[in-house]
């Protein structure tokens, strides 16, 4: 493809936990590229979605986002304090800062401090309220108003990712602000995140899923194994890592119960995005250290500070 008529560049999705980021990317998308979560931090690393826009001026926008963890104020722990260097370190790279906003929940302290960190930022911003189904409309106006006063976006739109409400417009705006010049990626990428994380990414939100209350947002998976088979399936073995040997009975279940619920979801979703079938074993493990393992944050994308 020439360049004529084309657009692409990077935007960074960013904002305090459970703004509803990876709902919207995932709209803005088509198709799943994040996992979703009731959980607050289920994003750990910056998931790269692929979207196509059709501009009314006949161009064609490629909108490159990264999906960033969610930023928050009290950091206490490593894997945290990675989370959020990712997070900021995706901002300052993108040619555009969309900043998603639970309007539901207002301006809150990790909402205000995401945009005070934000003024270091030099690229364009704009203001995404989502949720706004859930709040009436002269609360939305006074919210749009205040977090202007706190910075300068170049464009508000408020959304609902969750019913797909309003999305088209802010997919249209970011196509038409990013750079002219050829696309990044090929025109039928949707994420650019290798499968064998993404298989992780699903089988973790099954655990968050199904477990809720009753285990830790710290529970990780990897991929250990991915096997392409000769009829056109693939095996993929997978170990969930947990902290306590508590923790691994919980995800277990009576009788392994609960892990196979998990498993058998997982394996249907994967099978839906990888179409074909997909033959998931999935394994417990007490990996009490994980969380200060330099091999674990790599195989996520985040950065390992030895001096943390």
């Amino acid at each position: 493809m020439s360049e004529a008529g084309t657009r692409a560049g990077f935007v960074a999705v960013v904002g305090a936990p459970n703004a509803g980021k990876s709902t919207l990317v995932n709209a803005l998308v088509g198709s799943k590229v994040s996992i979703v979560s009731p959980k607050v931090q289920t994003t750990r690393m910056r998931v790269i979605g692929i979207a196509l826009a059709e501009l009314p001026s006949g161009e064609r926008a490629q909108v490159v986002l990264v999906d960033t963890p969610g930023i928050f104020r009290l950091a206490s722990r490593r894997l945290e304090r990675a989370m959020v260097a990712a997070a900021w370190q995706g901002a300052q790279d993108a040619d555009l800062v969309a900043l998603v906003v639970d309007a539901a929940g207002g301006l809150g302290d990790e909402t205000r401090a995401v945009i005070a960190g934000l003024k270091e930022s030099a690229a364009p911003k704009i203001l995404i309220l989502n949720k706004v189904d859930l709040v009436a409309r002269e609360k939305l106006l006074d919210l749009t108003a205040r977090a202007n006063a706190m910075l300068g976006f170049e464009r508000t739109f408020m959304v609902s990712a969750l019913k797909k409400d309003g999305v088209a417009d802010v997919l249209a705006a970011l196509g038409a602000a990013v750079p002219a010049g050829p696309f990044l990626y090929p025109e039928d990428q949707a994420a650019d995140l290798p499968q064998r994380l993404l298989a992780a990414e699903v089988t973790r939100e099954q655990v968050f899923r199904q477990l809720h209350q009753e285990l830790p947002y710290e529970a990780a998976v990897e991929t250990d194994t991915w096997t392409e088979r000769k009829d056109g399936s693939v095996r993929i073995d997978q170990t969930i890592h947990v902290q306590r040997e508590g923790q691994r009975a919980i995800v277990l279940g009576k009788g392994g119960a609960r892990v196979r619920e998990i498993g058998a979801a997982a394996r249907r979703e994967l099978g839906e995005m990888l179409e074909r079938p997909v033959h998931l074993f999935l394994h417990v493990k007490v990996s009490e250290r994980w969380s200060d393992d330099p091999a674990h944050y790599r195989s996520i994308g985040l950065d390992y500070d030895p001096k943390d």
